[in-house]
Protein backbone atom coordinates (compact mmCIF):
# COMPACT_ATOMS: atom_id res chain seq x y z
CA UNK A 1 0.00 0.00 0.00
CA UNK A 2 1.52 3.33 -1.08
CA UNK A 3 2.09 5.94 1.69
CA UNK A 4 -0.24 8.44 -0.01
CA UNK A 5 -3.01 5.84 -0.19
CA UNK A 6 -2.37 4.84 3.40
CA UNK A 7 -2.76 8.49 4.49
CA UNK A 8 -5.90 8.98 2.41
CA UNK A 9 -7.58 5.84 3.70
CA UNK A 10 -6.58 6.17 7.34
CA UNK A 11 -8.19 9.63 7.45
CA UNK A 12 -11.46 7.72 7.30
CA UNK A 13 -10.68 6.39 10.79
CA UNK A 14 -10.08 9.71 12.51
CA UNK A 15 -13.44 9.71 14.33
CA UNK A 16 -13.84 5.96 14.81
CA UNK A 17 -14.71 4.98 18.38
CA UNK A 18 -12.86 1.87 19.64
CA UNK A 19 -16.07 0.14 20.79
CA UNK A 20 -18.36 -2.37 19.07
CA UNK A 21 -21.05 -0.56 17.12
CA UNK A 22 -23.75 -3.03 18.17
CA UNK A 23 -23.12 -2.52 21.88
CA UNK A 24 -22.93 1.28 21.58
CA UNK A 25 -26.70 1.52 21.82
CA UNK A 26 -28.82 3.72 24.11
CA UNK A 27 -31.29 0.84 24.36
CA UNK A 28 -28.70 -1.45 25.93
CA UNK A 29 -30.44 -3.05 28.93
CA UNK A 30 -29.25 -2.63 32.47
CA UNK A 31 -27.51 -5.71 33.85
CA UNK A 32 -29.25 -7.96 36.30
CA UNK A 33 -27.87 -7.87 39.88
CA UNK A 34 -24.98 -10.13 40.83
CA UNK A 35 -25.58 -13.27 42.85
CA UNK A 36 -25.03 -12.83 46.58
CA UNK A 37 -25.54 -15.82 48.84
CA UNK A 38 -26.53 -19.37 47.92
CA UNK A 39 -28.78 -20.65 45.14
CA UNK A 40 -30.05 -24.12 44.25
CA UNK A 41 -31.52 -25.20 40.92
CA UNK A 42 -32.09 -28.08 38.53
CA UNK A 43 -29.90 -26.61 35.79
CA UNK A 44 -27.06 -24.11 36.12
CA UNK A 45 -26.01 -22.43 32.87
CA UNK A 46 -22.58 -20.79 32.91
CA UNK A 47 -22.17 -18.03 30.32
CA UNK A 48 -24.51 -15.31 29.10
CA UNK A 49 -23.65 -15.38 25.41
CA UNK A 50 -25.68 -17.17 22.77
CA UNK A 51 -24.65 -20.64 24.00
CA UNK A 52 -25.87 -20.05 27.52
CA UNK A 53 -28.94 -17.99 26.62
CA UNK A 54 -30.25 -20.52 24.11
CA UNK A 55 -29.60 -23.35 26.59
CA UNK A 56 -31.54 -21.64 29.37
CA UNK A 57 -34.40 -20.68 27.06
CA UNK A 58 -34.78 -24.09 25.43
CA UNK A 59 -34.56 -25.85 28.81
CA UNK A 60 -37.56 -23.82 30.01
CA UNK A 61 -39.43 -24.39 26.76
CA UNK A 62 -38.85 -28.14 26.96
CA UNK A 63 -40.05 -28.27 30.57
CA UNK A 64 -41.39 -25.08 32.20
CA UNK A 65 -41.00 -26.72 35.63
CA UNK A 66 -37.21 -26.95 35.25
CA UNK A 67 -35.58 -24.55 37.70
CA UNK A 68 -32.84 -22.72 35.76
CA UNK A 69 -30.15 -20.30 36.93
CA UNK A 70 -27.81 -18.52 34.51
CA UNK A 71 -24.63 -16.78 35.66
CA UNK A 72 -22.58 -14.42 33.48
CA UNK A 73 -19.18 -12.99 34.36
CA UNK A 74 -19.94 -9.55 32.96
CA UNK A 75 -23.11 -8.69 31.01
CA UNK A 76 -25.16 -10.87 28.67
CA UNK A 77 -23.90 -10.52 25.10
CA UNK A 78 -20.91 -8.32 25.96
CA UNK A 79 -18.30 -10.57 24.28
CA UNK A 80 -18.38 -12.39 20.92
CA UNK A 81 -22.17 -12.66 20.94
CA UNK A 82 -22.57 -8.89 20.97
CA UNK A 83 -19.79 -7.78 18.63
CA UNK A 84 -19.83 -10.25 15.72
CA UNK A 85 -20.89 -9.54 12.14
CA UNK A 86 -24.47 -10.67 12.62
CA UNK A 87 -24.32 -13.48 10.02
CA UNK A 88 -26.76 -16.14 11.26
CA UNK A 89 -25.99 -19.17 9.10
CA UNK A 90 -27.80 -22.47 8.80
CA UNK A 91 -24.47 -24.29 8.53
CA UNK A 92 -23.49 -26.26 11.63
CA UNK A 93 -20.09 -27.15 10.17
CA UNK A 94 -18.45 -23.78 9.45
CA UNK A 95 -19.60 -23.94 5.87
CA UNK A 96 -20.60 -26.70 3.52
CA UNK A 97 -17.07 -27.30 2.22
CA UNK A 98 -15.73 -27.98 5.72
CA UNK A 99 -18.68 -30.22 6.56
CA UNK A 100 -18.39 -32.20 3.33
CA UNK A 101 -14.66 -32.72 3.83
CA UNK A 102 -15.04 -33.95 7.41
CA UNK A 103 -18.40 -35.74 7.51
CA UNK A 104 -19.31 -36.74 3.95
CA UNK A 105 -21.59 -39.57 5.07
CA UNK A 106 -23.57 -37.26 7.36
CA UNK A 107 -23.55 -34.07 5.33
CA UNK A 108 -27.15 -34.33 4.11
CA UNK A 109 -28.37 -34.86 7.69
CA UNK A 110 -26.18 -32.02 8.95
CA UNK A 111 -27.55 -29.70 6.28
CA UNK A 112 -31.12 -30.71 7.13
CA UNK A 113 -30.57 -30.14 10.85
CA UNK A 114 -28.92 -26.80 10.12
CA UNK A 115 -31.83 -25.63 7.99
CA UNK A 116 -34.30 -26.67 10.69
CA UNK A 117 -32.18 -24.87 13.28
CA UNK A 118 -32.23 -21.60 11.32
CA UNK A 119 -36.01 -21.93 10.88
CA UNK A 120 -36.31 -22.45 14.64
CA UNK A 121 -34.29 -19.29 15.30
CA UNK A 122 -36.55 -17.29 13.00
CA UNK A 123 -39.62 -18.74 14.74
CA UNK A 124 -38.21 -18.02 18.22
CA UNK A 125 -37.39 -14.42 17.28
CA UNK A 126 -41.02 -13.95 16.19
CA UNK A 127 -42.54 -15.90 19.10
CA UNK A 128 -40.65 -13.97 21.76
CA UNK A 129 -40.95 -10.60 20.02
CA UNK A 130 -37.18 -10.13 19.71
CA UNK A 131 -36.53 -7.01 17.63
CA UNK A 132 -33.10 -7.95 16.30
CA UNK A 133 -33.49 -6.75 12.69
CA UNK A 134 -33.71 -10.33 11.38
CA UNK A 135 -33.50 -10.45 7.55
CA UNK A 136 -33.39 -13.79 5.68
CA UNK A 137 -31.45 -12.33 2.74
CA UNK A 138 -28.84 -15.05 2.24
CA UNK A 139 -25.13 -14.65 1.59
CA UNK A 140 -22.94 -14.35 -1.49
CA UNK A 141 -19.48 -15.92 -1.51
CA UNK A 142 -17.63 -13.65 -3.94
CA UNK A 143 -14.51 -14.34 -5.99
CA UNK A 144 -12.10 -11.44 -6.33
CA UNK A 145 -9.50 -13.25 -8.46
CA UNK A 146 -9.94 -15.27 -11.68
CA UNK A 147 -8.70 -18.45 -10.02
CA UNK A 148 -11.28 -18.02 -7.26
CA UNK A 149 -14.02 -17.68 -9.91
CA UNK A 150 -12.90 -20.98 -11.45
CA UNK A 151 -12.94 -22.59 -8.01
CA UNK A 152 -16.48 -21.35 -7.37
CA UNK A 153 -17.63 -22.85 -10.69
CA UNK A 154 -16.00 -26.19 -9.82
CA UNK A 155 -17.50 -26.12 -6.32
CA UNK A 156 -20.97 -25.39 -7.65
CA UNK A 157 -20.66 -28.33 -10.08
CA UNK A 158 -19.65 -30.59 -7.19
CA UNK A 159 -22.60 -29.41 -5.09
CA UNK A 160 -25.01 -30.18 -7.93
CA UNK A 161 -23.44 -33.61 -8.40
CA UNK A 162 -23.91 -34.40 -4.69
CA UNK A 163 -27.45 -33.02 -4.51
CA UNK A 164 -26.44 -30.13 -2.25
CA UNK A 165 -27.07 -27.16 -4.54
CA UNK A 166 -30.70 -26.44 -3.66
CA UNK A 167 -31.19 -22.72 -3.04
CA UNK A 168 -27.69 -21.89 -4.32
CA UNK A 169 -27.17 -19.81 -7.47
CA UNK A 170 -23.92 -19.31 -9.41
CA UNK A 171 -23.40 -15.69 -10.50
CA UNK A 172 -20.98 -14.67 -13.25
CA UNK A 173 -19.11 -11.37 -13.12
CA UNK A 174 -21.95 -9.29 -14.54
CA UNK A 175 -24.56 -10.97 -12.35
CA UNK A 176 -22.65 -10.56 -9.10
CA UNK A 177 -21.85 -6.91 -9.87
CA UNK A 178 -25.52 -6.36 -10.62
CA UNK A 179 -26.22 -7.49 -7.05
CA UNK A 180 -23.41 -5.45 -5.45
CA UNK A 181 -21.30 -3.06 -7.52
CA UNK A 182 -17.61 -3.64 -6.88
CA UNK A 183 -14.91 -3.62 -9.57
CA UNK A 184 -13.15 -6.41 -7.65
CA UNK A 185 -15.93 -9.01 -7.99
CA UNK A 186 -15.35 -11.76 -10.58
CA UNK A 187 -18.10 -14.26 -9.66
CA UNK A 188 -20.30 -15.31 -6.77
CA UNK A 189 -22.28 -18.12 -5.18
CA UNK A 190 -25.54 -16.88 -3.65
CA UNK A 191 -26.98 -19.03 -0.90
CA UNK A 192 -30.46 -17.55 -0.99
CA UNK A 193 -32.00 -19.05 2.18
CA UNK A 194 -29.17 -20.42 4.27
CA UNK A 195 -28.11 -17.20 6.02
CA UNK A 196 -29.96 -14.40 7.81
CA UNK A 197 -28.62 -10.99 8.79
CA UNK A 198 -29.39 -9.64 12.26
CA UNK A 199 -28.30 -7.23 14.99
CA UNK A 200 -26.21 -9.52 17.21
CA UNK A 201 -26.44 -7.57 20.46
CA UNK A 202 -30.20 -7.14 20.15
CA UNK A 203 -30.53 -10.89 19.67
CA UNK A 204 -28.59 -11.52 22.90
CA UNK A 205 -30.57 -8.91 24.82
CA UNK A 206 -33.84 -10.28 23.48
CA UNK A 207 -32.91 -13.82 24.47
CA UNK A 208 -32.09 -12.61 27.98
CA UNK A 209 -35.48 -10.92 28.29
CA UNK A 210 -37.20 -14.06 27.02
CA UNK A 211 -35.34 -16.20 29.56
CA UNK A 212 -36.33 -13.92 32.42
CA UNK A 213 -39.97 -13.89 31.31
CA UNK A 214 -39.99 -17.70 31.41
CA UNK A 215 -38.60 -17.73 34.93
CA UNK A 216 -34.85 -18.15 34.45
CA UNK A 217 -32.95 -16.44 37.27
CA UNK A 218 -30.19 -14.46 35.58
CA UNK A 219 -27.23 -13.12 37.52
CA UNK A 220 -24.76 -10.83 35.75
CA UNK A 221 -21.31 -9.73 36.94
CA UNK A 222 -21.20 -13.21 38.47
CA UNK A 223 -18.32 -15.30 37.11
CA UNK A 224 -18.26 -18.98 38.00
CA UNK A 225 -14.84 -19.43 39.60
CA UNK A 226 -14.81 -23.15 40.33
CA UNK A 227 -17.00 -26.17 39.62
CA UNK A 228 -16.89 -29.25 41.83
CA UNK A 229 -19.06 -32.26 42.66
CA UNK A 230 -21.42 -31.74 45.56
CA UNK A 231 -23.53 -34.67 46.70
CA UNK A 232 -25.60 -35.93 43.77
CA UNK A 233 -24.99 -32.74 41.80
CA UNK A 234 -22.46 -29.98 41.29
CA UNK A 235 -21.53 -26.74 43.03
CA UNK A 236 -20.15 -23.59 41.44
CA UNK A 237 -18.43 -20.90 43.48
CA UNK A 238 -18.91 -17.25 42.53
CA UNK A 239 -17.32 -14.11 44.04
CA UNK A 240 -20.20 -13.48 46.46
CA UNK A 241 -21.94 -16.82 46.67
CA UNK A 242 -22.42 -20.28 45.22
CA UNK A 243 -24.88 -22.30 43.17
CA UNK A 244 -25.77 -25.94 43.74
CA UNK A 245 -27.30 -27.68 40.73
CA UNK A 246 -28.32 -31.14 39.60
CA UNK A 247 -26.89 -30.46 36.12
CA UNK A 248 -24.58 -27.82 34.61
CA UNK A 249 -24.23 -26.55 31.02
CA UNK A 250 -21.02 -24.69 30.16
CA UNK A 251 -21.24 -22.05 27.43
CA UNK A 252 -18.02 -20.14 28.09
CA UNK A 253 -16.44 -20.74 24.66
CA UNK A 254 -13.28 -18.60 24.34
CA UNK A 255 -12.87 -18.20 28.10
CA UNK A 256 -11.10 -20.94 30.09
CA UNK A 257 -13.38 -23.93 30.45
CA UNK A 258 -14.18 -25.00 34.01
CA UNK A 259 -13.32 -28.55 32.87
CA UNK A 260 -9.56 -28.26 32.51
CA UNK A 261 -9.15 -31.18 30.10
CA UNK A 262 -11.29 -29.32 27.54
CA UNK A 263 -8.99 -26.30 27.35
CA UNK A 264 -6.39 -27.69 24.87
CA UNK A 265 -9.10 -28.11 22.23
CA UNK A 266 -9.49 -24.37 21.63
CA UNK A 267 -7.28 -21.34 21.16
CA UNK A 268 -8.37 -17.67 21.14
CA UNK A 269 -8.19 -15.74 17.89
CA UNK A 270 -8.68 -11.98 17.61
CA UNK A 271 -10.96 -10.74 14.85
CA UNK A 272 -11.51 -7.07 13.91
CA UNK A 273 -14.19 -5.00 12.19
CA UNK A 274 -15.09 -1.49 11.06
CA UNK A 275 -18.49 0.21 10.75
CA UNK A 276 -19.15 3.12 8.42
CA UNK A 277 -21.36 6.09 8.98
CA UNK A 278 -24.83 5.78 7.41
CA UNK A 279 -24.61 6.01 3.62
CA UNK A 280 -26.51 8.66 1.72
CA UNK A 281 -29.11 7.73 -0.90
CA UNK A 282 -26.58 8.56 -3.60
CA UNK A 283 -23.90 6.37 -2.03
CA UNK A 284 -26.36 3.51 -1.68
CA UNK A 285 -27.35 3.89 -5.34
CA UNK A 286 -23.66 3.69 -6.34
CA UNK A 287 -23.25 0.22 -4.82
CA UNK A 288 -26.67 -1.30 -5.50
CA UNK A 289 -27.01 -4.05 -2.90
CA UNK A 290 -30.81 -3.90 -3.13
CA UNK A 291 -31.20 -7.47 -1.85
CA UNK A 292 -29.10 -6.79 1.28
CA UNK A 293 -27.26 -10.10 1.29
CA UNK A 294 -24.30 -10.76 3.54
CA UNK A 295 -21.05 -11.06 1.60
CA UNK A 296 -17.75 -12.81 2.15
CA UNK A 297 -14.82 -13.15 -0.23
CA UNK A 298 -13.17 -16.42 -1.20
CA UNK A 299 -9.60 -15.79 -0.06
CA UNK A 300 -8.00 -17.69 2.80
CA UNK A 301 -7.61 -14.35 4.55
CA UNK A 302 -11.19 -13.34 3.89
CA UNK A 303 -13.41 -10.33 4.56
CA UNK A 304 -17.05 -10.40 5.61
CA UNK A 305 -19.34 -7.43 5.02
CA UNK A 306 -23.00 -6.51 5.24
CA UNK A 307 -25.51 -3.67 5.51
CA UNK A 308 -27.17 -2.57 8.72
CA UNK A 309 -30.77 -1.43 9.10
CA UNK A 310 -29.68 2.22 8.83
CA UNK A 311 -27.51 1.67 5.70
CA UNK A 312 -24.09 1.43 7.29
CA UNK A 313 -21.58 -1.12 6.04
CA UNK A 314 -19.84 -3.46 8.45
CA UNK A 315 -16.46 -4.56 7.09
CA UNK A 316 -14.47 -7.14 9.03
CA UNK A 317 -12.11 -10.08 8.94
CA UNK A 318 -8.80 -10.63 7.12
CA UNK A 319 -6.44 -10.57 10.10
CA UNK A 320 -6.87 -13.46 12.52
CA UNK A 321 -4.45 -12.78 15.36
CA UNK A 322 -3.33 -15.41 17.85
CA UNK A 323 -1.14 -14.25 20.72
CA UNK A 324 1.53 -16.44 22.23
CA UNK A 325 0.24 -18.50 25.12
CA UNK A 326 -3.40 -18.14 24.11
CA UNK A 327 -3.88 -15.03 26.20
CA UNK A 328 -7.21 -13.18 26.28
CA UNK A 329 -6.61 -9.56 27.26
CA UNK A 330 -8.65 -6.38 26.87
CA UNK A 331 -5.72 -4.50 25.33
CA UNK A 332 -5.78 -6.89 22.36
CA UNK A 333 -9.30 -5.71 21.45
CA UNK A 334 -7.94 -2.53 19.82
CA UNK A 335 -5.48 -2.89 16.91
CA UNK A 336 -4.97 0.27 14.82
CA UNK A 337 -2.65 -1.44 12.30
CA UNK A 338 -5.46 -3.86 11.42
CA UNK A 339 -8.02 -1.04 11.19
CA UNK A 340 -5.78 0.79 8.71
CA UNK A 341 -5.40 -2.37 6.65
CA UNK A 342 -9.15 -3.00 6.66
CA UNK A 343 -9.88 0.59 5.63
CA UNK A 344 -7.58 0.23 2.62
CA UNK A 345 -9.25 -3.02 1.62
CA UNK A 346 -12.70 -1.43 1.99
CA UNK A 347 -11.97 1.41 -0.43
CA UNK A 348 -10.32 -1.00 -2.87
CA UNK A 349 -13.57 -2.95 -2.92
CA UNK A 350 -15.77 0.16 -3.06
CA UNK A 351 -13.75 3.02 -4.60
CA UNK A 352 -17.01 4.88 -5.27
CA UNK A 353 -17.38 5.32 -1.48
CA UNK A 354 -14.12 7.22 -0.96
CA UNK A 355 -14.75 9.96 1.60
CA UNK A 356 -17.00 7.80 3.79
CA UNK A 357 -15.93 7.82 7.45
CA UNK A 358 -15.87 4.94 9.91
CA UNK A 359 -17.66 5.59 13.20
CA UNK A 360 -16.61 2.43 15.07
CA UNK A 361 -13.57 0.14 14.99
CA UNK A 362 -13.31 -2.85 17.31
CA UNK A 363 -12.06 -6.35 17.87
CA UNK A 364 -12.17 -9.22 20.29
CA UNK A 365 -11.48 -12.86 20.88
CA UNK A 366 -13.35 -15.85 19.50
CA UNK A 367 -12.53 -19.49 20.07
CA UNK A 368 -11.33 -21.72 17.27
CA UNK A 369 -10.62 -25.44 17.17
CA UNK A 370 -8.65 -27.52 14.70
CA UNK A 371 -11.75 -28.63 12.77
CA UNK A 372 -13.33 -25.11 12.76
CA UNK A 373 -16.77 -26.25 14.00
CA UNK A 374 -18.23 -26.92 17.42
CA UNK A 375 -17.44 -29.95 19.54
CA UNK A 376 -19.32 -31.33 22.53
CA UNK A 377 -18.90 -33.53 25.57
CA UNK A 378 -19.77 -34.32 29.15
CA UNK A 379 -17.92 -34.57 32.45
CA UNK A 380 -18.55 -35.63 36.04
CA UNK A 381 -20.58 -38.72 35.13
CA UNK A 382 -22.81 -36.84 32.75
CA UNK A 383 -23.76 -34.08 35.19
CA UNK A 384 -21.88 -31.41 33.18
CA UNK A 385 -22.11 -30.75 29.43
CA UNK A 386 -20.15 -28.33 27.28
CA UNK A 387 -20.02 -26.98 23.73
CA UNK A 388 -17.19 -24.90 22.26
CA UNK A 389 -15.11 -24.25 19.15
CA UNK A 390 -17.63 -22.43 16.92
CA UNK A 391 -14.81 -20.51 15.16
CA UNK A 392 -16.71 -17.37 14.29
CA UNK A 393 -19.84 -19.04 12.94
CA UNK A 394 -21.79 -19.45 16.15
CA UNK A 395 -24.65 -16.99 15.78
CA UNK A 396 -26.87 -19.77 14.47
CA UNK A 397 -24.99 -22.93 15.44
CA UNK A 398 -25.02 -22.11 19.17
CA UNK A 399 -28.75 -22.84 19.27
CA UNK A 400 -28.04 -26.32 17.91
CA UNK A 401 -25.24 -26.66 20.47
CA UNK A 402 -27.69 -25.78 23.24
CA UNK A 403 -29.98 -28.58 22.11
CA UNK A 404 -27.05 -31.00 22.07
CA UNK A 405 -25.99 -30.04 25.60
CA UNK A 406 -29.54 -30.52 26.91
CA UNK A 407 -29.81 -33.89 25.14
CA UNK A 408 -26.51 -35.00 26.70
CA UNK A 409 -27.53 -33.85 30.18
CA UNK A 410 -30.82 -35.73 29.84
CA UNK A 411 -28.95 -38.87 28.78
CA UNK A 412 -31.09 -39.05 25.63
CA UNK A 413 -30.12 -40.63 22.31
CA UNK A 414 -31.35 -38.24 19.64
CA UNK A 415 -30.62 -37.58 15.99
CA UNK A 416 -28.24 -34.91 17.27
CA UNK A 417 -26.29 -37.03 19.75
CA UNK A 418 -25.89 -39.85 17.21
CA UNK A 419 -23.93 -37.60 14.85
CA UNK A 420 -20.22 -38.33 14.44
CA UNK A 421 -19.73 -34.56 14.75
CA UNK A 422 -21.16 -34.77 18.27
CA UNK A 423 -19.60 -38.09 19.30
CA UNK A 424 -16.02 -37.27 18.28
CA UNK A 425 -13.74 -34.38 19.16
CA UNK A 426 -11.20 -32.44 17.10
CA UNK A 427 -7.46 -32.87 17.51
CA UNK A 428 -6.29 -30.70 20.44
CA UNK A 429 -3.74 -27.95 19.91
CA UNK A 430 -0.22 -28.74 21.13
CA UNK A 431 1.33 -26.88 24.07
CA UNK A 432 3.45 -23.77 23.57
CA UNK A 433 5.70 -22.98 21.83
CA UNK A 434 4.45 -25.52 19.29
CA UNK A 435 0.92 -24.08 19.07
CA UNK A 436 2.09 -20.54 18.34
CA UNK A 437 4.74 -21.73 15.86
CA UNK A 438 2.29 -23.96 13.99
CA UNK A 439 -0.38 -21.25 13.83
CA UNK A 440 2.14 -18.64 12.65
CA UNK A 441 3.39 -21.00 9.91
CA UNK A 442 -0.19 -21.74 8.85
CA UNK A 443 -1.07 -18.04 8.66
CA UNK A 444 2.05 -17.31 6.59
CA UNK A 445 1.23 -20.20 4.27
CA UNK A 446 -2.38 -19.07 3.81
CA UNK A 447 -1.28 -15.54 2.92
CA UNK A 448 1.24 -16.98 0.48
CA UNK A 449 -1.46 -19.12 -1.13
CA UNK A 450 -3.67 -16.06 -1.60
CA UNK A 451 -0.78 -14.27 -3.32
CA UNK A 452 0.05 -17.22 -5.60
CA UNK A 453 -3.22 -18.19 -7.23
CA UNK A 454 -4.44 -20.32 -4.35
CA UNK A 455 -1.56 -22.81 -4.57
CA UNK A 456 -1.11 -24.52 -1.22
CA UNK A 457 2.40 -25.31 -0.05
CA UNK A 458 3.61 -28.54 1.54
CA UNK A 459 2.68 -27.37 5.04
CA UNK A 460 -0.93 -26.65 4.07
CA UNK A 461 -1.24 -29.86 2.07
CA UNK A 462 0.01 -31.81 5.09
CA UNK A 463 -2.46 -30.01 7.36
CA UNK A 464 -5.23 -30.80 4.88
CA UNK A 465 -4.38 -34.51 4.91
CA UNK A 466 -4.40 -34.51 8.73
CA UNK A 467 -7.71 -32.63 8.86
CA UNK A 468 -6.13 -29.77 10.79
CA UNK A 469 -6.44 -26.04 10.34
CA UNK A 470 -6.57 -22.55 11.76
CA UNK A 471 -9.33 -20.08 10.99
CA UNK A 472 -11.44 -17.26 12.39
Amino acid sequence: MAPSAMTRWTKSLCEAQPVPYWLDDPGRPRPEPALTGAETCDLLVVGGGYSGLWTALIAKERDPDTDVVLVEGREAGWAASGRNGGFCAASLTHGLANGLARWPEEIHKLEELGARNLDAIEEAVARHGIDCEFERTGEIDVATEPYQARELEEWYAELKDKGLAEGIELLDRDAVREQVASPTFEAGLWDRRGVAMLHPAKLAWGLKRACIRLGVRVYEHTPALTLKPYGAGMAARTPYGRVRARRVALGTNVFPNLIRRVRPYTVPVYDYALMTEPLTDGQMASIGWHNRQGLGDSANQFHYFRLTADHRILWGGYDAVHHYGGRVRAEYDDRPETYAKLAGHFFTCFPQLEGVRFTHAWGGAIDTCSRFSAFFGTAHQGKVAYAAGYTGLGVGATRFGAEVMLDLLAGERTERTELEMVRKKPVPFPPEPFAWTGIALTKWSLARADAHGGRRNLWLRTMDRLGLGFDS
